[in-house]
């Protein structure tokens, strides 16, 4: 007659410690210091885009947002304001909200997903306004420039997709340079200038002139993950002369004209 065997007297403490365990992992993910994902960003942009004096965790937390021309760059300029964020894990991805009291009063809320060779970025529909100073720390050409002015962002169903190589948009964004005046120039301001991206399979941008002494106008698109542009800059009637050295810098000189090429 053949005898049963009792289960192991040990299993439950096994199914215990597995669960000890599980419990230990979610613990220390969830208490991952924001320290740790200012490091994650850091190295993810080259050292171009910073969150120092990071605090809390990585789920709720804030940083200092610094922007600067990467490894070995002395340039560098910082928000006014802290950058706060919270992460939620969401159905593929991570929710997350992004607010700062100088530039992004309303959260911002934001939606990544990581796929196959590639990711996607949607974006809510929002408005946030930027000190146009802190393009500076970017590096060339900004740091030659030293922008003054304000910056307004606008979104409207943007959503950004990477894959294999190869970038999409869909929805679009305006961008509009509010009295923008350079260093370079004692002519203040230069004037004001709107960038309209527009979606599709090979995204749009389109630079015009709202205001101002200094043209500027050009078109551009996306072809795979590099920006192909082309714009001219000129001057206003009777500005030539106080114009004529930002012309010399910021584009190829044609006569009048100053051409802007990108990629």
């Amino acid at each position: 007659m053949a005898r049963r065997i009792a289960p192991a007297a040990s299993a439950p403490w096994l199914w215990a410690a597995l669960g000890g365990l599980v419990g230990l992992v979610l613990a220390w993910v969830l208490a991952l210091p924001a320290p740790w994902l200012a490091n994650q960003v850091g190295q993810a942009s080259g050292g171009q885009v910073q969150l120092q004096d990071a605090r809390g965790t990585v789920w709720n937390g804030s940083a200092q947002l610094v922007l600067s021309g990467g490894a070995g760059s002395h340039d560098a300029t910082a928000l006014p304001t802290r950058l706060s964020w919270r992460l939620r894990p969401a159905w593929g991805g991570l929710h997350v909200e992004l607010s700062t009291e100088c530039c992004i009063p309303t959260p911002v809320a934001l939606e990544w997903r990581p796929r196959w060779h590639g990711a996607s970025l949607r974006v809510g529909d929002g408005q946030s306004q930027w000190p146009a100073a802190i393009l500076s720390g970017l590096g060339t050409p900004w740091n030659t420039l030293q922008l003054d002015g304000d910056l307004a962002l606008q979104t409207t169903a943007l959503a950004l997709d990477w894959a294999e190589g190869r970038f999409t948009m869909a929805g679009g964004a305006q961008l509009t340079a509010q009295r923008l005046a350079s260093r370079i120039s004692t002519l203040r301001p230069l004037g004001s200038y709107r960038v309209d991206l527009t979606g599709g399979a090979s995204p749009r941008v389109q630079l015009s002139t709202l205001e101002g002494a200094l043209q500027l106008k050009g078109n551009g698109q996306w072809v795979g993950q590099r920006l192909r542009f082309t714009g001219e800059a000129s001057a206003a009637p009777d500005r030539e002369a106080a114009l004529a050295n930002l012309l010399n810098i910021i584009g190829r000189r044609n006569g009048a004209r100053s051409i802007i090429t990108i990629g």
